[in-house]
């Protein structure tokens, strides 16, 4: 067998359109070349992520290609920050303006200015073998030079925009389509500059638009939510109507796996079953498709562990990383009081069934697993004869879990997929291995979180040199790798096994941040406790994080009371020692 990746760069050709929407793109092309006198307008591809918006404008684009009078741009505003993005687009749509044209909009702009400037620019413009790219250059600085061109923008490439278009060559008119993807991934600045080129420079004939993006993120509660109530009327003129990608249906999205299957030659190890599998629980999401084939494919060609066990708990197990993120962290974290996320999981539901329905008699089984899974808790066992007390009892008990477990419990995909995990042989062997790292080569955890460490780390410039942080942690080897950051950082940092040794720290250093574990052995808050005791006897008073693979509302809120933050992720954790090591060196500078 032999694997190859799926790639996730946007369809261009019809042959390889898994997902069938070339008919749809060949409509919408018909339908734009066919009201290019109607021009100028916006057309909005809608849709979430990862559901095909670029394959679907890239075919639309291949067709318009094949259309003697018809011009593209392709736009990603993504590429752009900011105000860079106004000049971006207005330059990419001067490109594909023929030469000619441009040196006369050139001519005009400079016959517009003082005698002399004139002249002398004039004399610039006939002598130098300006390109397109020059010519397009020229044209922006003359644009722009100052508020007052600024202001006859829209006039001058209407001008342009319209020479170009009517040309006697072409009846009735030419046209330019320029699409314009990823605008729901920019910042709000970004989006702002890219509909104020769309609407107010480039709104001319001749012109159409085809922007990608997911209204839903551009909305009042998305990107935008900060807009005042004239920039949300401004938001509502830019599109004049929009085209909702449909999501495909289950037979289409089973098609779509088998062809991803066959692609990547990995269709001889998924079953129908598998198909179907990945097609219910992937939200019939093509992106996401891709990448679970393609973790699929890697597991099984660069573990070997991954032999052992069937090719449905490799699928299983992607899908609880890809789709239920959360959970897979606190699924393959060490935590000695709590080992098995997902048998605290099961049993809780259970435990929740029958809590929450105080009138109805309990099964026998359902009555122990819940009676254990209070009691593992440190909560008093529920008494058959106060139903009463149960409702208050469930309360407390989800204090004390996983902050995901209420909203999990609701959601039958995922119980289904956890519970299918685990009844297959082995899974107790395959969660083990997940816990030691072992089992995954494509997971984001902890090596995602690593990438992401690394992408945060401040330049340079951005040192802590002379600063002192306090790491307490039982188990040195979880953090190994952030001690190495802090300390390429400048920062000097003190390691501490337990309780005692940090106390030897604090009595000796003047110690800047506090990073610390909870649980440590059988003591499962052994960092709350000691914070405590530092914070009463006034040993340490400054900023404090407690780093931990477990969150409970519980937890967060002896977090609060103790004026300390809690993470569980690394790449939050790096923010946080970014936001609080300036602060506490400013306080020592000042002592």
């Amino acid at each position: 067998m032999e694997f190859s990746l799926l790639n996730d760069e946007p369809v261009t050709e019809s042959d390889a359109d898994l997902l069938g929407v070339g008919r749809a793109a060949g409509e919408l092309a018909r339908l734009l070349h066919g009201s290019r006198t109607s021009t100028p307008f916006t057309l909005a591809v809608d849709a979430g992520w990862g559901m095909g918006k670029s394959s679907l404008m890239r075919l639309v684009e291949a067709e318009l290609q094949r259309q003697r009078d018809t011009e593209t741009v392709w736009y990603n505003a993504w590429t752009s920050t900011g105000a860079d993005a106004l000049e971006g687009l207005i330059k990419s749509v001067l490109m594909r303006f023929d030469r000619r044209v441009l040196r006369r909009a050139l001519h005009r702009l400079t016959e517009q200015r003082t005698l002399i400037t004139a002249a002398r620019a004039a004399i610039t413009v006939a002598a130098a073998p300006l390109g397109v790219a020059g010519l397009v250059d020229r044209l922006w600085k003359e644009l722009s030079v100052d508020a007052t061109s600024r202001n006859a923008m829209r006039d001058a490439l209407r001008e342009l925009a319209t020479e170009w278009a009517e040309s006697a060559t072409y009846v009735p008119r030419r046209l330019l389509v320029v699409f314009v993807d990823d605008l729901d991934r920019c910042s709000e600045e970004t989006v702002l500059a890219v509909c104020e080129a769309v609407k107010v420079y480039l709104d001319v004939p001749g012109l159409a638009f085809v922007v990608g993006c997911d209204r839903s993120a551009l909305g009042p509660s998305g990107l935008l939510r900060d807009l005042s109530p004239a920039g949300s009327a401004f938001m509502e003129k830019i599109f004049q109507t929009s085209y909702r990608l449909p999501a495909p249906g289950p037979a289409d999205v089973e098609v779509y796996v088998r062809r991803c299957a066959h692609r990547s030659g990995l269709h001889e190890l998924l079953d129908n079953d598998l198909v179907k599998l990945i097609a219910e629980r992937s939200a019939r999401n093509p992106r996401r498709i891709k990448r679970l084939i393609n973790g699929f494919g890697l597991e099984y060609s660069l573990n070997p562990v991954w032999a052992r066990f069937a090719p449905k708990a490799v699928v299983r197990t992607l899908l609880l990383q890809h789709i239920y993120a959360d959970f897979y962290r606190t699924l393959i974290a060490s935590d000695r009081n709590h080992p098995d996320a997902a048998r605290e999981f099961l049993d809780y539901r259970r435990a929740h069934r029958v809590l929450s329905r105080p009138s109805v008699p309990p099964d026998p089984e359902d009555w122990r697993v819940t009676v254990s899974c209070v009691s593992e808790h440190g909560l008093t066992a529920p008494l058959r004869d106060e139903p009463e007390e149960w409702g208050p009892l469930l309360a407390r008990l989800e204090e004390y879990l996983p902050t995901g477990f209420p909203a999990l419990q609701r959601d039958q995909n995922f119980v289904t997929l956890l519970q299918e995990l685990m009844a297959l042989d082995g899974a107790n062997e395959l969660l083990s291995l997940l816990q030691h790292g072992v089992a995954s080569v494509t997971g984001a955890y902890p090596g995602e979180d690593r990438l992401a460490l690394g992408e945060e780390s401040p330049s340079p410039s951005t040192a802590y040199t002379g600063a002192h942080v306090l790491w307490v942690d039982d188990n040195p080897n979880n953090i190994s790798f952030h001690v190495e950051l802090l300390e390429s950082l400048g920062v000097r940092v003190w390691l501490a096994l337990d309780n005692e040794e940090a106390e030897r720290v604090l009595a000796s250093t003047r110690v800047d941040l506090l990073l610390s574990d909870i649980g440590r052995g059988q003591d499962g808050d052994a960092g709350f406790v000691a914070l405590r005791h530092w914070r009463d006897s006034g040993r340490y008073r400054g900023p404090a994080v407690f780093y931990t693979a477990r969150i409970t509302p519980n937890r967060v809120e002896q977090s609060n009371e103790l004026g300390a933050q809690i993470t569980r992720s690394s790449t939050e954790l790096t923010r946080m020692i970014h936001a609080l090591l300036p602060a506490a060196l400013d306080a020592r500078a000042a002592d």
